[in-house]
């Protein structure tokens, strides 16, 4: 099992390639969009890498930060809950937004960019999980500021 979970981890660095396909898309995006013909469909694309990213972002090994602004966020339990509902907030915000403009709008660019939007927030689900997990792993080493009564 350690053997999997140690190849999990190294898939998860794939999320750094799937974060520059997703800027080759975004790129020419804002291009279009300043030249006044938008192409949605590379914002689309766009969105949809960058949310298989984040996807495989939560392969990684959820016992192990190596910076310190993250090691600073999830070893404080009120930050740490702070940005797991902020994570929630998102997670579930971008699939009901992209689901109903699938479904539910009539607008041809929003319905060409809401696959996008609904990939990006499962990704953000797998993001959640392992945000917990980490959550969980480093809040443990959380320590009470000395001024604070226990009463």
């Amino acid at each position: 099992m350690k053997k999997i979970k140690q190849c999990l981890h190294y898939v998860s660095y794939l999320q750094y390639p799937l974060q520059i396909i997703s800027l080759w898309f975004y790129v020419p995006f804002i291009i279009s969009l300043n030249a006044g013909n938008t192409d949605w469909i590379k914002l689309n694309y766009s969105l949809i890498f960058f949310g298989i990213s984040v996807s495989l972002a939560s392969l990684q090994d959820s016992k192990k930060i190596s910076l310190k602004f993250e090691k600073f966020i999830w070893t404080n339990k009120k930050l740490g809950r702070v940005f797991i509902y902020i994570i929630i907030f998102l997670a579930f915000s971008l699939i009901l937004y992209g689901v109903f403009g699938y479904f539910f709008s009539s607008n041809k660019s929003f319905k060409e960019i809401s696959f996008g939007i609904t990939a990006l927030g499962i990704g953000f689900v797998g993001l959640l999980k392992t945000s917990i997990e980490v959550f969980e792993n480093q809040s443990h080493h959380y320590k009470q500021p000395d001024n604070i009564n226990s009463d």
